[in-house]
């Protein structure tokens, strides 16, 4: 006979990334794509780590981007950072900057009628507009390496 010790474990990645989606869902549409926004990534990038299917981590630097944008709510965001720590334990406690507070804005360019080309510029606006924060702010800029995903 089994004890319910023997049970196969809980998958923590997968565990943490269901709230995420629960959280997504509750939202307004396109809220995928300002997180994407958000987090300097492309769409892809925000559906691997929104997958519980998948095993792609969500990098513990994006974390406070991610509860910022998403507007989690507190219960969300306590059960978040348990399965998050029961998944990857001691990654959340490694020193990081503090995360900047996100605000959205809209800004129209021109549909270059290619859709690499598109995502190229989004991401371009997006840096150059994170640059320049950056510069006002005083704040230093993240190393290249750091923003790769």
């Amino acid at each position: 006979m089994t004890d319910v010790g023997d049970r196969a474990e809980v998958n923590w990645v997968a565990e943490y990334k269901r709230i995420l989606v629960r959280v997504l869902d509750l939202r307004p549409s396109g809220m995928r794509q300002r997180l994407a926004d958000a987090l300097g990534a492309n769409r892809s990038f925000v559906s691997q780590i929104t997958n519980p299917a998948y095993p792609v981590p969500i990098p513990a630097r994006h974390i406070e981007l991610i509860f910022d944008a998403c507007r989690f709510p507190e219960a969300e965001r306590n059960a978040f950072l348990a399965a998050y720590e029961r998944a990857h334990p001691g990654r959340l406690q490694q020193p990081r900057g503090p995360a900047p507070h996100l605000r959205h804005v809209t800004v129209y360019v021109p549909d270059l009628n290619d859709a690499r080309k598109n995502a190229d510029l989004d991401k371009l606006v997006n840096e150059f507009a994170t640059r320049v924060a950056s510069m006002i702010s005083g704040r230093a800029m993240p190393n290249e390496e750091e923003t790769k995903d």
